[in-house]
């Protein structure tokens, strides 16, 4: 929901193309995923409170360099900044690659609760890399998704679903693939429902970032 937001600015003291911070509580162990040039990295999942009563439970990948596991519990509250990242993944009960995101953390600090922090900001400057899907719901609610292609170093991409609500909604209808343009939002997670090839039906989790602003990027 549009009134879940509590800014309408790029986070203060942040630069670069993709930033993300989130102030949440750890809800799952810390457990090893893989390594990259013998440098280990883990994954855990934050539980996120919107100002409605919903949360949302995001994934992030940390390196073993900035955390010491034997310090870091569920049930603790953590601040991270980072990037949104996106690899693709093999599902094989569909026989298809799957876009998963991530939250790679940067940096990551122990908090003590009640900490005022906004807990769940997004800022992204990338192109659009397919056209735009606008729609309306049964109730008249606007509603568009675009994927974002966002570039980091060495010439790779992040790709990015985002949604957007309202008159956002109506501004990215007119969009074309290969625009720029820059969105301040949340990330959030939305359950679903799959249909698999063999009838049964599967739970499955949604990463998207869900925007309060858009605007077109300024040209160089």
């Amino acid at each position: 929901m549009e009134q879940d937001y509590l800014y309408t600015k790029k986070p203060d003291g942040l630069s670069g193309n993709n930033v993300i911070t989130i102030l949440g509580m750890v809800v799952s162990e810390c457990v090893f995923s893989h390594s990259v040039y013998g440098e280990g990295f883990y994954s855990f999942d934050v539980e996120i409170p919107r100002l409605s009563d919903a949360v949302d439970v995001l994934p992030v990948t940390i390196s073993e360099r900035i955390i010491e596991r034997d310090n870091f519990k569920v049930g603790d509250m953590v601040y991270i900044t980072g990037q949104i990242r996106s690899y693709n993944n093999y599902v094989e009960d569909e026989n298809r690659n799957k876009l998963i995101l991530t939250i790679f953390a940067r940096d990551c600090e122990n908090v003590e609760m009640g900490d005022q922090r906004s807990p769940n900001e997004v800022f992204l400057n990338g192109y659009i890399c397919k056209p735009p899907i606008y729609r309306t719901t049964p109730f008249g609610r606007e509603i568009a998704d675009l994927l974002l292609a966002v570039n980091r170093s060495y010439n790779k991409s992040d790709y990015i679903p985002c949604i957007m609500w309202g008159r956002n909604a109506r501004f990215c209808e007119k969009l074309s693939v290969g625009d720029n343009i820059r969105v301040w939002g949340r990330m959030q997670s939305r359950g679903y429902q799959k249909k698999l090839p063999d009838g049964m039906v599967s739970d499955r989790v949604a990463f998207e970032v869900s925007a309060a602003k858009i605007e077109m990027a300024e040209q160089e």
